[in-house]
């Protein structure tokens, strides 16, 4: 049987009272695409982040390529080949979009040379090429989620994680991030989505994970996970029968 590439198991976050994941279990294999989605305040930002390790785990384990990485700090996991946008922009606003990119380049390309080379790499796969000379400050919303997306690709990352890279967005930029996603995803990389709007679920075609206050409710394809009972319950609050 073939080793997933990552696997949760009984992940668990606790804030004081409140359990903000609450022993969450699945694996990922190599290529997946998932969508994680759910309610506002679900527990999938708070996922992502015992995933890359923003967060310690109050319980359970992050196991990667088979090694146990639970306690590993965030940048032992980019090391690995996890990269990751956030729903606020990291962009640093006073340098230029190829200087933004650099910055990822810089962990695993040292040589300035190399990384300037990495950097043009990714901002053209994204579609940004022609914006590096460009202050990441004045960049439009949509093209600063872009910038979000090559830093990581610039970290030469195997799992991508892409927290709301949608929101905001309009119907065109939003098809447009959809067909990016899907072409990285043909490039053989393994992508994590956080995603609320459920037209871009059923437009990746892929395994669906759905979160309500902390705990997995449902897993499967679009088809699957949007008709469940208990998912429709989640997002529309119908009172179970």
């Amino acid at each position: 049987m073939t080793q997933p590439l990552l696997s949760l198991s009984g992940l668990t976050k606790r804030f004081g009272g409140l359990v903000a994941v609450n022993n969450v279990t699945f694996d990922m294999n190599k290529g997946d695409l998932i969508s994680i989605i759910g309610p506002n305040g679900a527990g999938k930002t708070t996922m992502f982040n015992l995933v890359t390790g923003q967060l310690g785990v109050t319980g359970g384990t992050v196991v990667f390529k088979g090694h146990d990485i639970t306690a590993e700090p965030p940048e032992a996991r980019a090391r690995r080949g996890f990269g990751r946008t956030f729903q606020i922009s990291k962009s640093l606003t006073s340098l230029t979009t190829l200087e933004n990119a650099m910055v990822g380049a810089f962990l695993k390309h040292r040589d300035l040379a190399a990384a300037s080379r990495k950097a043009e790499a990714v901002l053209e796969m994204v579609g940004l090429g022609a914006r590096g000379h460009v202050k990441a400050g004045e960049l439009t919303l949509s093209e600063r989620r872009r910038l979000e997306i090559a830093r990581a690709l610039a970290l030469d990352c195997e799992v991508l994680l892409l927290d709301e890279v949608m929101a905001g967005l309009n119907q065109t930029e939003v098809s447009d991030v959809i067909a990016l996603v899907q072409h990285l995803h043909r490039e053989g990389l393994t992508i994590m989505v956080i995603e609320h709007n459920l037209k871009v679920v059923r437009a990746f075609e892929s395994r669906v994970v759905v979160l309500d206050f902390g705990k997995m409710i449902a897993d499967g394809t679009p088809e699957e996970v949007l008709s469940d009972s208990k998912v429709i319950e989640a997002y529309l609050g119908r009172k179970r029968a």
